[in-house]
């Protein structure tokens, strides 16, 4: 939503808008951006008679500033329906679709076009450190588009993806996830297989060749050609690992050596999500060795494994963390970088999926590769966390973020690496422990 109010704002377009709890660095780039922020929701910021709200999907009824649009009779959309209306209409369309890593990919993809200027259209979830700033209308036919599975707002039940219609279109992954609005799996599967049905015939879908789920939807029906990506296996394009931490890779296109990547961004998930805007990249036009070469530049995104702090031998990460799958990708990678030193990952589970419980083993699984799991347990907490210790004997659970900067700082006496996981703002944490370790 952030992203659409500093698009419709660079279109003309006088914007305001609501929300609970704006925080960095959404808020900081709206400000930027000359956009009016209120907090809370109340009928009175509506008293502008505003000629359209665009009303996020976080939104429903009840809320008293819905409510007020409805009882007010003013014009409304959804944030999806808005973006294929007013600017993906007559745009060569490049979608990225996935459980995990949209939000990477789509900025190595906006990254790769913008540094073979083309100067494309974006929409991310994030703020890419190559660009400052989370989406722009850009000055070409081509835009690229976070396309999530999440439903479109509290009347459009639709996923968003289904709107955006790309013609390019990367399918990362496929898990279960957002158990709040999806009973099962095959859920998520039949809207992944509405989008498949909106890409045409002279399209493309890039995806894993190992990815199960992703092949089950395409065998639902597929009308458009795909390119399959591999890590050290067969595949119309292949990463062959130089170094294990994914930091270096050859990349192959039908068994053709493209060239090397060589980046500070670290993971076997990462090497996926690179071999997948290069292939997006191609479907374009651009060649493989520029997109590996742009990539060479590519600075990754705010708050992914973003190195905050480094106090008295201690390296501080923010990583924006919101399923089991990422957070163990994410410290396998940083395991197999930094070897034998300490790691502590500090996670906050705040996404609706992982406060209804739903991923419980999973979640401790996910925790193998750090020394020590601190798991902060909220008061308005579901479930009890300490169910977690039965599968790892490395968790501990804290009860207020206080306790968790207490025990960090015993730990800062061994330095290492503390990874801070939490797709929200953790309750200030991240600028709490900096002043607490110096």
């Amino acid at each position: 939503m952030g992203g659409i109010a500093v698009i419709a704002r660079q279109m003309g377009f006088q914007v305001s808008g609501s929300d609970q709890n704006v925080y960095p660095p959404m808020s900081t780039q709206l400000e930027e951006q000359g956009i009016q922020l209120m907090e809370g929701y109340r009928p009175e910021n509506l008293d502008g008679n505003p000629d359209l709200v665009v009303i996020g999907n976080a939104m429903s009824r009840g809320n008293p500033e819905v409510e007020a649009v409805l009882n007010r009779g003013l014009n409304y959309v959804s944030g999806p329906q808005w973006l294929a209306e007013q600017v993906l209409r007559n745009k060569w369309v490049l979608g990225v679709a996935g459980t995990h890593g949209k939000t990477t990919t789509t900025s190595m993809l906006s990254w790769i076009l913008e540094h073979q200027g083309f100067k494309p259209g974006f929409l991310i979830g994030g703020i890419p450190l190559n660009f400052g700033i989370s989406a722009r209308l850009g000055d070409s036919d081509f835009f690229v588009i976070e396309a999530d599975e999440y439903d479109s707002a509290f009347f459009d039940k639709r996923s968003k993806f289904v709107h955006y219609r790309p013609r390019t279109a990367i399918l990362n992954n496929l898990e279960f996830d957002h158990a709040d609005i999806f009973p099962d799996l095959d859920a998520i599967k039949k809207q992944f297989h509405h989008l498949v049905r909106t890409i045409p015939g002279e399209g493309l879908i890039i995806s894993p060749a190992c990815d199960n789920n992703i092949n089950d939807v395409l065998a639902m029906g597929c009308w458009t050609p795909k390119a399959k990506t591999a890590i050290d296996a067969d595949a119309l394009w292949q990463a062959s690992l130089l170094k294990p931490d994914g930091s270096q890779f050859n990349v192959l296109f039908d068994n053709q050596q493209q060239g090397c990547v060589d980046w500070s961004l670290t993971g076997e998930h990462n090497v996926y999500n690179a071999l997948s805007a290069i292939a997006a990249a191609k479907h374009v036009g651009i060649l493989p060795k520029d997109a590996i070469s742009a990539l060479g530049q590519f600075r990754n995104v705010k708050r992914r494994m973003e190195v905050i702090a480094r106090i008295n031998g201690v390296t501080l990460y923010d990583d924006f963390a919101h399923h089991p799958t990422a957070i163990e990708t994410t410290l396998d990678g940083l395991r197999k970088r930094v070897q034998q030193e300490r790691i502590v990952a500090i996670v906050e589970p705040r996404s609706n999926t992982m406060r209804m419980g739903v991923h419980t083993e999973t979640l401790a699984n996910s925790l193998r590769d750090a020394d020590l799991a601190i798991i902060y347990q909220p008061e308005n907490m579901n479930w009890d966390l300490s169910a977690l210790k039965q599968y790892a004997e490395n968790i501990e659970i804290c009860h207020s973020l206080d306790d968790i900067i207490t025990r960090l700082k015993l730990e800062a006496h061994s330095g290492g690496h503390f990874v801070m996981m939490s797709n929200g703002s953790f309750g200030g944490l991240y600028q709490r422990l900096q002043e607490a370790l110096s």
